[in-house]
């Protein structure tokens, strides 16, 4: 039996339960300083007309991590009466809660405003693969309601190339695919910004941009000032606590990192917990620590072992 599973059963316990679509914004109060986990597990039952992208758009969660946190799941025609596991249950993103932060290995963007003990979360398409979008520390330095767009030269040619020619301005409209709102950061050429697609959020599709569902941005643009700093991180591997107890929550490598070795990927864990300093003294299971690397469902799982083993003599063994 999967050493996992009980860790997940307990989590799943302690579960919401909702119907499709009912879902609001992702608005979570922040737990004290020293926790790290925000939100709870909810549950639905699939109706006959669902699919993964539906319910996803519907509970700001993206395409990806909704097949990864449903394995064995026909994310197309998942049936009427399916138990559909929705991930609203995540660890922050590690270093400062301020500003915007994303991890792009989550798909997922954090909003940590000034003066407000809550934070939003919301699901991003990011740069596929060729476009990679940046790991960079970054602002907001404009921000633009119903934009137009000037395709650069290098997406004209491609789009060329594939028979598909663009014109050199896009006006605002269904037709822009920049949405509603685009907000530019002050690494040049990158924004943050909707879409005229209702799918490809939560997913490697954009060309290195980040984009959002439309409701998502236009939410997201009436609460960030310009100026507001923001961090992209590239964070597979999460660890954080709640209530003392210690939690991992994995996710597949992006890029080149993607099928890396199972070595690699230990090597991967165990520097990002060599980033958490706290966590020292702390007992791990680490054959459940293994099985979360390797299951890579978006879920944080408690990982707090019962037995008297220590992280410095177990190490070595990941």
């Amino acid at each position: 039996m999967s050493l996992r599973a009980p860790a997940l059963a307990r989590c799943l316990s302690l579960c919401a339960f909702s119907l499709a679509g009912s879902a609001a914004a992702l608005e979570l109060p922040l737990p004290p300083l020293g926790d790290d986990v925000v939100g709870e597990i909810q549950m639905i039952k699939a109706r006959y007309e669902d699919t993964f992208a539906d319910i996803g758009t519907a509970n700001d969660l993206g395409y990806l991590e909704m097949v990864a946190a449903n394995p064995g799941v026909d994310a197309w025609l998942p049936g009427e009466g399916t138990d559909i596991v929705l991930p609203t249950r995540f660890i922050l993103p590690p270093g400062p809660r301020e500003g915007i932060v994303i991890n792009l290995a989550e798909y997922r963007l954090y909003y940590f405003p000034k003066g407000r003990n809550v934070v939003y979360t919301y699901p991003l398409g990011i740069g596929r693969e060729g476009w990679s979008s940046p790991v960079a520390d970054a602002r907001i330095t404009v921000k633009t309601p119903n934009p137009g767009w000037y395709p650069p030269q290098s997406i004209r040619d491609e789009h060329a190339a594939d028979g598909d020619p663009l014109p050199s301005y896009v006006p605002p409209g269904p037709d822009n695919p920049l949405g509603p709102y685009k907000m530019a950061l002050s690494v040049p050429g990158y924004l943050i910004h909707g879409s005229n697609k209702k799918f490809g959020i939560g997913m490697r599709v954009s060309h290195g941009c980040f984009r959002m569902l439309n409701n998502n941005v236009l939410e997201l643009a009436e609460k960030v000032p310009v100026g507001t700093p923001v961090r992209i991180i590239n964070e597979p591997y999460k660890f954080g606590v709640s209530n003392g107890k210690v939690y991992l929550e994995a996710h597949a490598p992006l890029g080149e990192e993607e099928g890396a070795p199972l070595g690699d990927q230990h090597a991967a864990v165990a520097n990002a917990l060599i980033k958490r300093s706290d966590l020292s003294a702390q007992n791990l299971d680490w054959d459940v620590v293994r099985e979360v690397v390797a299951a890579q469902d978006g879920l944080p799982i408690e990982i707090a072992s019962p037995q008297d083993h220590v992280i410095q003599t177990h190490s070595s063994t990941l």
